[in-house]
């Protein structure tokens, strides 16, 4: 399912952007493939930034329910200057990373503005815990619009105790954060002056079959018969999963934890979709300066992939897509895969703060059956594999949380009613997204209006922008990002 940790989602995935590594503004819930098994512990990369704690209310929406709790968050005095703007990042679907208090284009901006700089861990996230455990009663408390009424209530008290109320607030985020940044604005027009969302997936849909479309163009961009022999690959291990005769071969071609056991089509949809998720984060996050944030598998990109789907030395494609898989588990340590759907099923309803999910599987995946779908399915022709449709995702739903397939398409309906998806009525905001990244089919990349633009990436994944730049850096991403800044310079101004 979309374990960003996605796509999701700042970088957001959402296995869904938003998958998951130890980001802040960047979406952790959605890594699908093997990164899942590294993305969700609280990396503090040796920051020298201090936690603080924010008293926030449990429940903005009910005034008899006095409850309060402790929302960690991170502050950066370095560049402000007395009378300067007020930057916001937003956290996202996993740990609030202290790295980005020292590194980001954000810091950039705050240094030539004199900014001061706040990051707000996201309700649920990180050591941000509400509530005693993560049932599914207490995930009701786990909303976006509960998060944007902690961003607002944030930012009014921080205004007041630090003499702040009257400085103009810019919120930053990427993937689901850059999508709070937009809806803080729109939301709350009085408290924020502007915000940056980045790769923002504003339109909820409950499935999301463009994802791997976007993944098919992304490998042709690099291989026409990238994709190709992705999906020859794919089909031929689908054929083989409905013969127990090759169970054998196959746990030893792909190093399985235990002799492969197919006994329903979710256990079969869960093998597939573990092994598409790798070649689903490599796109999404394919050249992302993220190194300084402590995430591996940064070395392994689209052309790395493409590189071994295309050597025939290996054998054939079948043969070169478990090379794929092999090159994963050792790029993040993983001695072997568990495909077992029920153990997943098993680790999935751990309410625990201290089980297998908590950094934000179970939490993230919520989000997407109550609010978003996101749902990354392979009904579409036009994609490269095969075996996880629709059906295999909704059912997680019923499965983790008692949540419908009728309730997840009502709530994400209600979702782009309350948010209005891309028919966004507001002023400055800007959209970044780049063409590689697979959620910018859910995101703006055309101008709304003069105060609504959208600055559109060609060659870049998921929240490019927002990572520090780089030499390499395609020189339409340098200017993406100077424009960006132009854009915030004019509109401080007003």
């Amino acid at each position: 399912m979309a374990f960003l940790t996605h796509g999701l989602p700042p970088c957001v995935v959402l296995a869904v952007c938003f998958a998951l590594f130890s980001l802040v503004a960047v979406a952790e819930g959605g890594f699908k493939g093997f990164g899942k098994f590294n993305v969700v512990h609280d990396h503090n990369q040796g920051a020298v930034f201090e936690e603080l704690w924010f008293t926030q209310k449990l429940d903005h929406f009910n005034g008899a329910d006095s409850r309060v709790w402790k929302q960690r968050y991170f502050v950066n005095e370095a560049f402000y200057k007395p009378g300067g703007p007020v930057f916001l990042m937003i956290g996202g679907e996993g740990p609030a990373n202290p790295a980005w208090m020292k590194e980001g284009t954000w810091l950039t901006y705050a240094e030539k503005l004199g900014a001061l700089c706040f990051m707000l861990e996201h309700r649920f996230y990180g050591k941000s815990h509400p509530t005693a455990d993560l049932s599914t009663d207490n995930l009701r408390l786990l909303s976006s619009r509960q998060a944007l009424a902690d961003l607002a209530h944030f930012r009014t008290v921080m205004g007041e105790t630090r003499g702040l109320a009257n400085r103009k607030w810019v919120a930053f985020g990427g993937s689901y954060p850059g999508s709070l940044a937009a809806w803080f604005r729109l939301k709350y027009p009085h408290l924020v002056h502007a915000s940056v969302a980045t790769s923002a997936p504003v339109f909820a849909t409950v499935n999301f079959p463009e994802y791997l479309e976007v993944v098919w163009r992304s490998l042709a961009s690099e291989n026409a018969d990238c994709p190709v022999l992705v999906k020859k690959a794919s089909d031929t291990l689908a054929e083989r999963l409905k013969d127990p005769k090759t169970f054998e071969n196959i746990t030893k071609d792909f190093n399985l934890c235990s002799t492969l056991q197919i006994q329903s089509e979710m256990d079969s949809a869960y093998f597939l979709e573990m092994l598409a998720g790798n070649f689903m984060d490599v796109v999404q996050y394919n050249q992302d300066n993220r190194g300084f944030e402590g995430v591996l598998g940064t070395n392994i990109t689209i052309k790395v992939l493409c590189g071994v789907m295309s050597d025939t030395s290996l054998g054939d494609p079948y043969t070169r897509y478990a090379a794929v898989a092999r090159l994963m588990m050792d790029t993040f340590s993983v001695k072997c895969l568990d495909t077992s759907f029920n153990n997943y099923i098993r680790d999935m309803t751990n309410t625990s703060w201290d089980g297998p999910a908590a950094g934000a599987g179970r939490q993230w995946v919520y989000q997407t059956c109550s609010e978003f779908g996101f749902y990354q399915s392979t009904d579409s022709p036009n994609q490269p594999f095969t075996g996880f449709p629709l059906g295999y995702q909704v059912k997680q739903c019923a499965s983790f949380y008692n949540i419908s397939a009728e309730e997840v398409a009502e709530a994400v309906a209600q979702t782009n009613e309350y948010y209005g998806g891309y028919d966004i009525r507001s002023s400055r905001i800007v959209f970044p997204n780049g063409s590689i990244d697979p959620w910018h089919a859910l995101g703006i990349t055309q101008d709304i209006t003069a105060e609504l633009p959208a600055v559109f990436i060609k060659g870049t994944a998921h929240c490019a922008n927002m990572y520090p730049a780089g030499s390499e850096d395609l020189p339409q991403l340098s200017e993406a990002r100077d424009h960006i800044f132009l854009l915030l310079q004019q509109w401080l101004k007003h």
